[in-house]
């Protein structure tokens, strides 16, 4: 049996084998600076002569974005780490049938546990980090922490709890301690991303420049789709020296911008009534467009007669868009438009049945009239939490909404690894609800301290996680219910339009069917409203397990055991199925088999027990069921027989299936 390594892998490592691979004459040996041992190395100056003869070195001049300490935040995004993800299920909802992850942890930790298994999965990424404005709070990354430093660490804060601290241009790093803060977290957020995905970043004017030239880097100057501006404030506050900012930017690029599919703006009833159908036309509802473009193109410049026998010419210095011959075509196939009278400029009618897509190309320029601004957002989570204000400036659901609606499916993860208030979480619950998706949201938070003096505190919410959780509860609550509402409200409808009421016959537009009753009620007892809670720890194994080659003789009656005292059968479960990249939303169920507690995890892809002393019954009742994969404690064998029969039992009974011990 296979050994599972229980940590993040190391992409230095792995880009180190893939160079090696392709350029073997460049691998070479060195000194290590810091141990003084020899090691393996790739030569600079060979690999250069491979790739191009026009590589740049040293100082010479050339278009760059650089800052002190890019290489130690490249570094730390690639560095490995030995933690893991407990479960908490007394603060989840619906845990075992959830596919809603709440993670609690530093996000940088927490990205690089969740790359492996969610690399290429994540169809939308939103971010509100850190604007960098002075007053809050930027990520203490320690680029000098070692190996042994993370395995020691059991929380996110140091003794005095400094794990953020305020970034005042005073320290001297204003920017580059922000930039030093959010480069790995993209360069890892990245990975996460479908081919076809996007990420949408919400910026001030203090960070924005330097956000657009990271994104640039990490995800290609090509894939930039746009800068959005959110109209966030909509009256001025006068005791600004100068100008009093009513936007923020959100700043949106994709993985490939040649895959990435626009889904539009969800066309409204005011949209759709635009649209008539003055003629009748067996086609549906239209509407005209201008046939005249500018500047004029000769051959498309000729008289056209009217139905009234009026003979109307361009207008000057331009032409008609369509040729004469497609003007004809067009003319016989009725989808010219004259006005009602037959003697007007002629129109191209456009159906609605025959757009390209279903939703409205959306423009740059967010109003707050379409999704929402801060005042309304801060007002509505009050509302949320009775009446209390616990955030000053939360984003707006509609706002994310309007993001998830662009760019997201029906069925796909998005991901906000700065979740804070938790909006991101509401806005799929909200669209999921509206449109029947399911959606999975996966948010990350760190468990920053509330203030003492905040209402918050003061509410009995010690950090921002349990605002967000508590959010999530409430909304839940909240849109199940509202569902509820309109079914009964379908129901009181359609009774009213068989008793043969006008009103209700006025509303019929609604109802298609009695079918439509049960599928609104359906929809409310199908909507995923819960979340499981996993919080970022260090890993369940001894330092033992990562360094067997330090035990001695007079270690070995301590160290037998190589998992910590204080972790559950249930916390292994999850670090093994990150380390086979098995889904955290993954079905989990329960069983006892020869007295010995067995994890079955997604109809028998991985099977799992952590008990002692188990024997060939149990073994062999687990091999019986055919898992992909089975994982055990080394030290779980009742005794030597059972070591010794395991492989001939699943050789008997399921040889395909891939073997490890802890």
């Amino acid at each position: 049996m296979d050994k599972l390594k229980m940590q993040t892998a190391n992409k230095a490592d792995e880009n180190f084998k893939k160079l090696a691979a392709m350029f073997p004459n460049a691998v070479t040996e060195t000194i290590d600076e810091t141990t003084g041992e020899v090691v393996r190395a790739i030569d600079k100056d060979v690999l250069m002569q491979e790739i191009n003869t026009h590589v740049v070195d040293g100082k010479e001049e050339r278009y760059q974005f650089t800052w002190p300490d890019k290489k130690k935040s490249v570094l730390l995004a690639n560095s490995p780490i030995a933690e893991t993800l407990r479960p908490c299920r007394d603060e989840s909802v619906d845990f075992d049938n959830t596919e809603n992850l709440y993670i609690e942890g530093d996000n940088l930790d927490v990205l690089k546990l969740l790359q492996e298994t969610y690399l290429g999965k994540v169809k939308m990424i939103y971010i509100d980090p850190p604007y960098n404005t002075g007053n809050d709070f930027v990520y203490n990354d320690d680029f000098s922490e070692s190996i042994d430093d993370f395995l020691d660490r059991s929380g996110q804060f140091d003794e005095d709890g400094n794990r953020l601290f305020h970034n005042t241009e005073s320290n001297g790093r204003f920017h580059t301690d922000w930039l030093n803060m959010i480069y790995p977290r993209l360069k890892i957020a990245r990975n996460l991303l479908s081919d076809d995905g996007v990420i949408f970043i919400s910026i001030d004017d203090n960070e924005q420049e330097n956000l657009k030239k990271i994104c640039d880097e990490i995800l290609g100057a090509q894939n930039f789709v746009a800068q959005v501006i959110w109209e966030r404030a909509f009256s001025p506050i006068n005791l600004m020296k100068h100008f009093s900012p009513s936007h923020d930017y959100i700043l949106c690029y994709a993985k490939n911008i040649e895959l990435a599919i626009c889904n539009g703006i969800p066309r409204s009833e005011e949209a759709n009534d635009r649209y008539s159908n003055p003629d009748n036309d067996p086609r549906g509802v239209w509407s005209s467009s201008d046939i005249s473009v500018g500047p004029a193109v000769q051959e498309n410049v000729y008289p056209i007669t009217t139905p009234s026998g009026r003979v109307v010419e361009p207008p000057a210095a331009t032409s008609w868009r369509l040729s004469k011959n497609a003007f004809l075509e067009r003319l016989h196939d009725n989808r010219i438009w004259f006005g009602p009278d037959g003697n007007g400029v002629p129109r191209i009618k456009r159906f609605l049945s025959e757009l390209k897509k279903s939703g409205i190309t959306p423009m740059t320029i967010w109003k707050h009239t379409e999704v929402d601004h801060s005042q309304g957002a801060t007002q509505k989570l009050a509302k949320l939490f009775d009446g209390k204000k616990f955030f000053d400036y939360p984003k707006s659901v509609e706002l994310i909404k309007r993001c998830l609606q662009l760019y997201s499916d029906s069925d796909c993860y998005i991901i906000d690894f700065f979740s804070g208030s938790a909006t991101t979480a509401h806005a799929v619950m909200q669209l999921n609800a509206e449109d029947g998706g399911h959606r999975k949201f996966i948010m990350v938070q760190l468990p920053e301290k509330t203030d003492e003096k905040s209402e918050a505190f003061k509410a009995g919410y010690k950090n921002i996680c349990e605002i967000g959780k508590e959010r999530i509860r409430r909304a839940g609550k909240k849109i199940k219910a509202q569902l509820m509402a309109e079914g009964k409200e379908t129901r009181d409808i359609a009774e009213k339009k068989a008793q043969g009421n006008a009103v209700a016959t006025s509303k019929a537009y609604w109802i298609d069917s009695p079918e439509y009753k049960s599928a609104n009620k359906q929809m409310a007892s199908d909507l995923d409203t819960g979340f499981r809670v996993l919080k970022l720890d260090s890993t369940n194994m001894k330092e033992v397990y990562y360094n067997p080659a330090e035990i001695t003789i007079d270690t070995i009656m301590g160290t037998v055991d190589n998992i910590k005292e204080d972790r559950t059968p249930e916390d292994l479960l999850f670090q093994v199925m990150l380390d086979l990249g098995v889904l955290l939303s993954s079905k989990i169920e329960k069983s006892t088999i020869g007295g010995k507690t067995v994890f079955n995890v997604e109809d028998s892809y991985l099977i799992a027990c952590f008990d002692d002393n188990v024997t060939d019954e149990v073994i062999t009742a687990i091999a019986k069921q055919k898992p992909y994969y089975f994982v055990m404690r080394d030290s779980s064998m009742a005794n030597d027989s059972v070591a010794t029969n395991f492989e001939q039992i699943f050789a008997a009974y399921s040889p395909d299936t891939v073997r490890k011990v802890l």
